[in-house]
């Protein structure tokens, strides 16, 4: 297996370009199987999950093609509903075909999908809104098997505001018959680009980024071009990589109203942040303030995905910062790797208590799932000495070549092969 080799020590600098967001990427390469014919999406990563999701298209009979950022799915020959149980294990957002093939066929059959193991994610919200629709579900052992003649618009409620299952049914509401509300939908500015690739295939829907979103049924759904947003978490990991290392960062093609609660939390560590259109530039000279609480939860407050590496900000902090992660009960596995490093936290609960210390020394440490991952990367660029890290294919799950885009900011990182043994 890949590994990368970090020599630590290096404050980064200069400016970077951020890439598309994978996780605007993937639900709107779903949907465009709702459009029978060629839509191109612009702005997309190469990373391995959307590798997998071209596969998974290409298993239902479309025509993909993945080229300088530019992914083409021509959908007219799509002839399947069924996505083999091997790609679904690779991938937790496979889950996005559920309503669009419901819509398109009116039959879909997956399986439990796979994906990091952060924590329970269970699909009942995703069944539970399909069901609404009026899809008739069948569940037997590890299969789903959803039907229906023609979804039907209805009111419906999540427990949670969950992003996924707020895709999906609204990729399924698109094409039923009738009004569709879900209330206390997921917030997230992916779920907004959502909206706006499907109302440019000519949906009707409306209030996604509020709490609650109304979709109008349409009867059809015709082919497009569309361009993604910048990714959020991609740029949130460089900026904390800036602050950790001390450097001074420029990150280009940038939303920073998606990264409201991010700013405001390494404001608080004494992060230097401007910010000027789509530019953000990070700088922090000195030794990062304590944050006394940090709380995840659904957007708009500080994310999940962003927790793992502030975390190492943290740890290198002049003081007791505490972190408080509400949304995946499975998301601290990256403290045992950072303790290697000789970083100070104890977990109760969902709670992880950080005691700054001056430095962290490099150490072999494991990327045990895709922000652990980062969050890895991220103290062996702080780190004095050399970092390895093992179990790579998760960060490159969502971080387009990151020793790349690092070493292009004056860090040292190799990635290498193990060495047969005879």
């Amino acid at each position: 297996m890949e590994k990368l080799v970090i020599e630590g020590g290096r404050p980064l600098s200069g400016a970077i370009r951020i890439h598309g967001a994978k996780n605007a990427a993937l639900p709107i390469m779903a949907a465009a199987m709702m459009a029978e014919g060629t839509v191109r999406i612009h702005n997309v990563p190469n990373l391995s999950d959307i590798q997998v999701m071209q596969n998974i298209l290409n298993a239902l009979g479309c025509q993909t093609e993945h080229s300088e950022g530019t992914v083409t799915v021509d959908t007219s020959t799509a002839n399947s509903y069924h996505i083999p149980e091997s790609q679904m294990s690779q991938m937790r957002s496979s889950i996005f075909l559920m309503g669009p093939l419901l819509a398109r066929f009116g039959n879909v059959q997956v399986y439990q999908p796979g994906g990091c193991a952060i924590g329970e994610r269970k699909v009942d919200l995703h069944l539970k809104g399909l069901s609404a629709l009026g899809a008739s579900i069948t569940e037997s052992g590890n299969t789903i098997i959803c039907t229906a003649k023609q979804l039907q618009g209805a009111e419906i409620v999540l427990d949670f505001p969950s992003v996924g299952a707020t895709e999906n049914i609204m990729m399924a509401a698109a094409m039923a018959e009738g009004m569709t509300t879900i209330s206390n939908a997921a917030r997230e500015p992916e779920i907004q680009d959502l909206q706006n690739f499907l109302n440019t295939m000519g949906a009707k829907i409306i209030g996604a980024g509020t709490d609650t979103i109304t979709i109008e049924g349409v009867s059809e759904l015709t082919p497009c071009t569309y361009r993604i947003i910048p990714d959020r978490i991609v740029a949130g990991t460089m900026m904390i990589a800036a602050a950790a290392t001390r450097g001074n960062v420029t990150l280009e093609n940038v939303c920073a109203a998606h990264l409201t609660s991010a700013i405001h939390v390494l404001k608080r560590a004494g992060v230097q942040i401007t910010i000027d259109g789509d530019i953000i530039n990070v700088s922090s000279m000195g030794r990062p303030k304590c944050v006394d609480r940090i709380v995840t939860s659904p957007h708009p407050a500080f994310p999940t995905d962003l927790q793992s590496q502030i975390m190492v900000l943290l740890s290198l902090s002049d003081g007791l910062s505490i972190v408080k992660e509400t949304v995946f009960e499975g998301r601290f596995k990256h403290v045992d790797e950072l303790c290697r490093m000789g970083a100070d936290i104890r977990v109760d609960l969902n709670s992880a208590f950080i005691r700054g210390v001056p430095r962290l020394y490099g150490a072999t440490v494991e990327a045990t799932d895709l922000r652990a991952g980062a969050a890895m990367v991220i103290a062996g660029l702080a780190a004095q000495g050399t970092t390895v890290i093992e179990q790579i294919h998760h960060i490159d799950r969502g971080y387009d070549r990151i020793e790349a885009m690092l070493n292009h900011l004056g860090a040292n990182i190799q990635r290498t092969m193990p060495v047969p043994t005879e």
